[in-house]
């Protein structure tokens, strides 16, 4: 009889299993390990706050592409940081929802986990602040955080991957803004031509190498470091951007030092990134090199490098050619690989 009882608990036990009790099942979602390029810097400090998970990537990365982020539901992050172009758009600025013209060029997105500084004038420190700015800015995604939660709280497949990134189905702003930062984490790129011959992997060619040496003796000083970068703002005397809108990164500090000052872009991949400049003034990198040697716009807060030289960086033409066979080296073209 006790065997009966017994048989018949198992039974009453496996039949009140249903499938909610998935739930109890532990998910596995290891952490990715960023492989950190010899030379490069320290990881920006909120990146160990919020480290790339296999299923938190997965889920940035479909949250990166999806339209409904946007009102209308046309416009995405990856509408506008397209893979095959650095993720850059070749746009002079970016272009939003019914056509809208942004007040910036669109910032390549990688080696972000290295970056102190995020957006043209550095307005925000922490990745997972950023996603917000084009959600709900009237020239992008005119949204809001809210709105794009009620697009997406039932569908099935995010919910999945809500549970096996954070441990439940709940989907909350917090939630979205840590993932997607999770993704743009592991958009590394370090294996370009320059990078192979640091590595002893291949050799320049004798233009190329000219080219760096010219890098070295007059571009170094503010496109430093593996990043290619300093992360410093300056005021380079560019053709300035009419929209009142615009100030630079006086936007952000409100000292008028700052006016018209940004963001020193990396160089890395900027083969693919054209149109260069805050709001795209120019079309090759030619024109960016002639404009050097040609002379910048004067200003108060222009950068004491082209204060000291005339409002100019003299190029002779080898010069501007060897330097851009050099530039190329940084292309990386795994990096770009849909």
């Amino acid at each position: 009889m006790k065997k009966i009882i017994s048989f018949l608990s198992i039974l009453v036990l496996l039949a009140s299993c249903t499938n909610d009790d998935s739930d109890l099942i532990s998910i596995v979602n290891p952490e990715i390990e960023l492989n950190i390029p010899s030379g490069f810097p320290e990881l920006n400090a909120f990146v160990s706050q919020n480290k790339p998970t296999k299923y938190g990537v997965e889920l940035g990365e479909k949250l990166f592409s999806d339209k409904r982020f946007s009102a209308d539901n046309t416009i995405s992050c990856s509408s506008c940081h397209i893979q095959e172009h650095a993720f850059t758009d070749q746009k002079s600025q970016a272009v939003g929802i019914e056509g809208r013209i942004g007040l910036r060029n669109t910032p390549s997105i990688q080696n972000l986990a290295f970056m102190k500084f995020y957006n043209w004038d550095g307005s925000k420190l922490q990745l997972e602040n950023q996603p917000l700015v084009p959600i709900i800015t009237h020239e992008e995604m005119n949204s809001s955080i809210l709105e794009v939660i009620g697009k997406i709280k039932d569908d099935p497949a995010y919910k999945d991957l809500f549970r096996k990134a954070f441990g439940d189905e709940n989907i909350t702003p917090d939630k979205i803004y840590k993932s997607i930062a999770q993704f743009e984490y592991t958009l590394i790129s370090a294996n370009s031509k320059y990078d192979k011959v640091k590595r002893k992997e291949t050799a320049f060619s004798e233009n190329e190498l000219k080219g760096y040496q010219t890098f070295q003796q007059k571009c170094a000083s503010c496109h430093a470091g593996e990043l290619f970068t300093d992360q410093s703002f300056r005021n380079i005397g560019f053709p300035i951007n009419t929209d009142t809108n615009e100030a630079g990164r006086a936007r952000v500090t409100g000292i008028s030092s700052d006016f018209m000052s940004f963001r020193v872009p990396t160089l890395r991949n900027i083969e693919y990134t054209a149109p260069y400049g805050s709001f795209g003034q120019f079309s090759t990198l030619e024109s960016v090199l002639d404009y050097f040697d040609n002379g910048v716009l004067d200003a108060d807060n222009l950068d004491p490098i082209f204060k000291e030289k005339g409002k100019k960086i003299p190029l002779t033409e080898d010069e501007k050619n060897n330097l851009i066979d050099f530039m190329k080296t940084l292309s990386d073209t795994e990096f770009v690989k849909n």
